[in-house]
């Protein structure tokens, strides 16, 4: 089903598109991909958004930084510089974040509108990013779809073919509040990774190039704890990099007993406490987990490679289980 959501300055009209199955509520935009709000039952069987979104579209033009809900790209997370070399050229991009670039540059895939059609339990978004968009190489063509499973799952699979070599990290951006959207702090959340290291980063969060390990460290998650605040870092996952979803991470609210399972195909997560939001949410009122290839990769030869090219595809998968104890 799908309705008006707004129209953006040069005319463009913005739709929502909601789907529903076993006692899971999504509602999706065309603008950014976003998921604008999911419900799914506590303990007790009592329906909540749980992602924080926003209600209309005037409020995501003007917040734009957060990337509330967003599907991100061209590259997800960090790129040192603004720069990285690729098949001996080196390419510059669009500045957004000091230095560095940022989720895809000033208008990343967050910032676009793509063509949705249904498809079973779900919708299938599209659009074509031109070569020299934000900087990068290539004429990419992406597919991404979403779709409910039986138990409610809420799958992303991304799917990309370029004309010339780049790079390609593709995630979605939602912040989790499984008390509610609007419930207030999340850092008594209990959070599990499977990843016995990190990557360090420097005062601009750009990976330092070492794979640190989490014995012993505040980044040790491989128990459940509560999350509290300060982390916006990759975790290096001890699968890596797989052909489907294994399951690598768990999200806990004791208060509505609401579960988060998270299962990718990617070998990173990048946990984010969400402490810089503001208006109309406070600092740590959502947890990203955003499943991805390592930041800077395309700097860091000695990290999983993020590089595309012709007669290659693309292809990522992630999926968000939700239960409850």
């Amino acid at each position: 089903m799908s309705e008006p959501f707004g129209t953006l300055s040069d005319g463009t009209s913005v739709h929502r598109w909601t789907l529903e199955r076993s006692g899971v509520r999504v509602r999706v935009l065309s603008y950014g991909g976003i998921v604008q709000s999911l419900e799914v039952p506590d303990r007790d069987g009592r329906a909540a958004d749980v992602v924080l979104g926003l209600d209309d579209l005037d409020g995501y033009l003007a917040r734009p930084d957060p990337h509330f809900g967003a599907l991100i790209g061209r590259y997800a997370n960090r790129i040192a510089g603004g720069r990285f070399p690729l098949d001996g050229r080196s390419y510059a991009l669009a500045h957004n974040d000091g230095p560095n670039t940022l989720h895809g540059g000033q208008r990343g895939f967050d910032k676009r509108v793509w063509d949705v059609t249904g498809v079973e339990h779900g919708l299938r978004l599209t659009r074509v990013s031109p070569h020299g968009e934000e900087g990068f190489p290539g004429r990419l063509e992406v597919t991404v779809t979403y779709t409910l499973d039986e138990s409610g799952a809420l799958r992303f699979v991304y799917e990309a073919v370029t004309d010339a070599p780049t790079v390609v990290n593709l995630t979605h951006h939602g912040y989790f509040n499984l008390a509610g959207a609007r419930a207030g702090d999340a850092g008594g959340h209990e959070v599990r990774l499977d990843a016995a290291r990190y990557t360090p980063v420097d005062a601009g969060l750009i990976p330092t190039g070492v794979l640190e390990d989490v014995a012993g460290t505040r980044f040790d998650f491989r128990q459940p704890r509560p999350v509290g605040a300060g982390y916006d870092h990759n975790f290096v996952l001890d699968k890596g990099l797989t052909p489907t979803p294994v399951e690598v991470a768990e999200l806990y609210d004791p208060a509505s007993g609401r579960v988060l399972t998270v299962a990718t195909t990617e070998p990173g997560l990048q946990l984010y406490t969400g402490d810089h939001l503001n208006g109309p949410f406070a600092p740590g009122d959502g947890i990203a987990m955003e499943t991805q290839h390592f930041p800077d990769s395309p700097n860091r030869p000695e990290f999983p490679s993020t590089r595309l090219g012709p007669g290659e595809v693309y292809r990522s998968e992630t999926v968000y289980a939700f239960s409850a104890r």
